[in-house]
């Protein structure tokens, strides 16, 4: 992926799912991360606009699941983080003289979108919960 936000966001889930109902500050998530307590609560309140969590803020805050890990896709996850293309955007104009040029980016845009296709096919059958369970 061109970014961090997917691991880090399922990271998050993965926490929470295998804490049951328990409400997890955003410094214990960070912990088990080993990233700054600030990223996690970007990622909390971007996961929350979502519906994957719910949380309370405060002392005895934290964020837990807003629904059954089992109910929750994979597929569902990168939505919530996806901000471009998997494998990027071509940001030049190639040359409309050439051959090749004119035609690459519809090209591209088509392999893409068929990469991407098969990449949600793949999360959409793997739970939360199943994913969890791997974690002993």
């Amino acid at each position: 992926m061109n970014n961090a936000r997917f691991p880090i966001s399922l990271h998050i889930l993965t926490l929470m799912a295998r804490e049951s109902g328990t409400l997890l500050s955003s410094d214990y998530i960070a912990g088990s991360i080993n990233i700054n307590p600030v990223l996690v609560r970007k990622e909390i309140s971007n996961l929350r606009n979502h519906g994957l969590i719910e949380s309370k803020e405060g002392k005895n805050g934290g964020a837990t699941l807003a629904k059954p890990a089992a109910s929750i896709l994979l597929s569902d996850i990168y939505h919530a983080v996806q901000q471009a293309s998997l494998l990027g955007n071509s940001r030049n104009q190639p040359n409309p003289a050439c051959s090749v040029g004119k035609q690459i980016n519809a090209h591209l845009n088509s392999l893409y979108e068929d990469i991407e296709g098969a990449l949600l096919r793949k999360l959409a059958n793997i739970t939360l919960a199943d994913f969890s369970g791997r974690f002993e």
